[in-house]
């Protein structure tokens, strides 16, 4: 996966900070607050889908929880189990880290770091109440102390085990430990000083950098894989902690690829599937059909099988059959002599001849005419071709890789595909899910294509608002991975310097939503959340009587005046308090703040 998300850097943090800060430096009314977190959580339950932004999120019960916990005792030991959850929990409290950074990137550092126990409280793990808070990035300096009441990992512990004399909040020690990490820039470690599991009314933990801790070394192996990998086969740390204490990446080249190859993204299981497959086919000679609707990504796959098999250092070939005319295909299959028909005034060779000892890709083979589809199948059985106007037979060493976007069979059984030659491209097929099928993978497939357009185009785009990403969400993408990717450089094209890309930036050709979610409102109530699409309102704006889809001038600076004096109104009704009148226009903070700097107001 590549993301680079926009945040806040750690430069940027140090320039802000000429003091030490502490919870007295906390805005209660500033983002991200309580109720900006709580908005970022959506419901899809027509899809079976929970998320916190663009991440997904699980609803189980604490008991269960429990009794993976248990399980992990049992089969582990306590110590293996220990570290196994703590490293489970930092990476946790790093992804969190990342959402806030993403989400509010001019955010006030104290709040950003105050934002990670109100986390921890939304997300039903612990109610944490802030008894001191001081850091000092630029000096290295982090200290943190806080009351945890009602810990849910506390309750299963003492279910299963009761009271005891060692500290039990394993995870949620690791969720504070990697949540602060992320924003120092060093590994801050958590020690749990008094837990309910000990006999205590309340859990109580303090945080430092490790090298301020006397005795770092009681807690450090706990974050290392080492604790628990001879334990456990095959284990591997996705989340690993780096010299610094920042999570390491996962390989760059997961299938092998080399690091400026276009390669497949994904996390998702189908996603998962389809690269074992790959994987399993690829070092053999075997035919492979992909299967999928258009715009899935059938030849990036097909590229990146070959990159990983024994041909990968020969030509790949692709041709696109249903872009050939009917009395071309077989002269761009098989080549042409000098002669053959007018205008072929050279010899030049075929697809197949080029992709001798390499890959031949075969694109919508199921367009190919009945006649072309006879030749092929003869090529692919003798392993010879003869150009058009030939006499001579060419021997060619081809490994075929075909895709379509129907199915083969139907096509068969209505009489428009040859029943031999299906069966001759079907020996190990691979159907590719549409993207509604794999909505885990929307997150990082919109910001690969962000990273890229925003390169491309040479614009400034912080990133998505949290409507963006929940309406990208909920599409059903009838265009696949390519809809998706054009629809993210129509939002780079489309926003304005330094503003992050918003709903009415994306869906401007009328596309609808239909997939509906459900939020939770101020009472933490779930609430129905309506379809979420361009507003046919503000599209009206920008179009003067007599004139469809363009405006003068003078409309347009009285519509920015107008907008303007809108912001400012909220604004002062919120007491100045940007992220209160952010809300109450629908906006994000960040929008509203960079309208209210560009009209001159702040």
């Amino acid at each position: 996966m590549k993301q680079t998300p926009p945040r806040l850097s750690l430069a940027a943090l140090q320039a802000s900070l000429l003091q030490s800060r502490s919870s007295a430096d906390i805005d209660e009314g500033a983002a991200p607050t309580q109720r900006d977190l709580a908005e970022t959580l959506s419901f899809s339950p027509g899809d079976g889908r929970i998320w916190m932004n663009d991440q997904r999120m699980l609803l189980w019960r604490s008991s269960t929880y429990g009794s993976l916990r248990r399980e992990l005792i049992a089969s582990l030991g306590q110590e293996q189990a220990r570290s196994l959850l703590t490293r489970v929990g930092y990476a946790a409290g790093a992804r969190d880290a990342e959402l806030v950074r993403r989400m509010w990137p001019d955010s006030d550092p104290a709040n950003a770091f105050h934002a990670g126990p109100s986390l921890h409280r939304l997300e039903g793990m612990v109610r944490p109440e802030t008894i001191r808070f001081e850091f000092d990035i630029a000096r290295g300096d982090f200290f943190a102390d806080y009351w945890w009441h009602d810990s849910s990992e506390d309750d299963e512990h003492m279910a299963a085990f009761g009271i005891g004399t060692e500290p039990a909040c394993w995870m949620q020690v690791g969720y504070a430990s990697g949540y602060a990490s992320a924003f120092m820039g060093k590994l801050i470690i958590y020690r749990e000083t008094a837990c309910r599991s000990m006999g205590a009314e309340a859990c109580r933990i303090t945080g430092r950098p490790a090298d301020q801790w006397e005795d770092p070394e009681l807690d450090l192996h706990y974050f290392l894989p080492e604790a628990s990998a001879p334990r456990v086969r095959g284990f591997s740390a996705g989340a690993s902690l780096s010299s610094t204490g920042a999570p390491k990446a996962p390989a760059a080249a997961a299938l092998g690829l080399g690091a400026d190859a276009p390669e497949p993204i994904g996390i998702s299981a189908s996603f998962s599937a389809a690269c074992h497959l790959i994987q399993r086919v690829a070092p053999t000679q075997a035919t492979v059909l992909f299967t999928g609707a258009s715009g899935v990504g059938k030849e990036l796959f097909a590229q990146t099988l070959h990159r990983i098999s024994p041909r990968a250092q020969r030509p790949f070939v692709a041709i696109n059959c249903a872009a050939i005319p009917e009395t071309l295909i077989e002269s761009e299959l098989f080549g042409v002599e000098r002669g053959a028909f007018t205008g072929a005034t050279v010899s030049r060779p075929g697809r197949f001849e080029r992709a001798h000892e390499g890959t031949l890709f075969l694109d919508e083979v199921a367009s190919l005419s009945y006649v072309a589809q006879g030749k092929l199948l003869r090529a692919l059985q003798e392993r010879t071709v003869e150009r058009v106007g030939g006499t001579r037979a060419i021997a060619v060493n081809v490994r075929v890789l075909a895709a379509s976007n129907v199915d083969l069979r139907e096509e068969v059984r209505a009489g428009r595909f040859r029943e031999d030659l299906m069966f001759r491209l079907n020996v190990f097929p691979i159907a590719l899910p549409p993207l509604k099928e794999r909505r885990d993978d929307i997150p990082l497939l919109m910001e690969h294509f962000l990273q890229r357009y925003v390169a491309l185009h040479q614009r400034e785009v912080p990133g998505f608002t949290a409507r963006a990403v929940q309406a990208l969400l909920r599409y059903d993408f009838p265009g696949n991975i390519r809809e998706l990717q054009n629809l993210v450089e129509r939002g780079v094209i489309m926003v304005e310097p330094g503003e992050p890309i918003d709903v009415h930036h994306l869906f401007r050709g009328g596309e609808l939503l239909s997939h509906e979610a459900l939020g939770l409102d101020e009472s933490g109530q779930l609430t129905q959340v309506p379809p979420t699409g361009p507003e046919p309102a503000r599209r009206a704006r920008r179009s003067a009587p007599g004139a469809p889809g363009k405006a003068s001038a003078a409309d347009a600076d009285r519509g920015a005046a107008a907008e303007l004096q809108r912001y400012r109104k909220a604004w002062v009704a919120a007491r100045h308090n940007v992220a209160e009148a952010a809300r109450a226009l629908g906006l994000s903070r960040a929008q509203l703040a960079y309208r209210l700097k560009r009209g001159g107001l702040l």
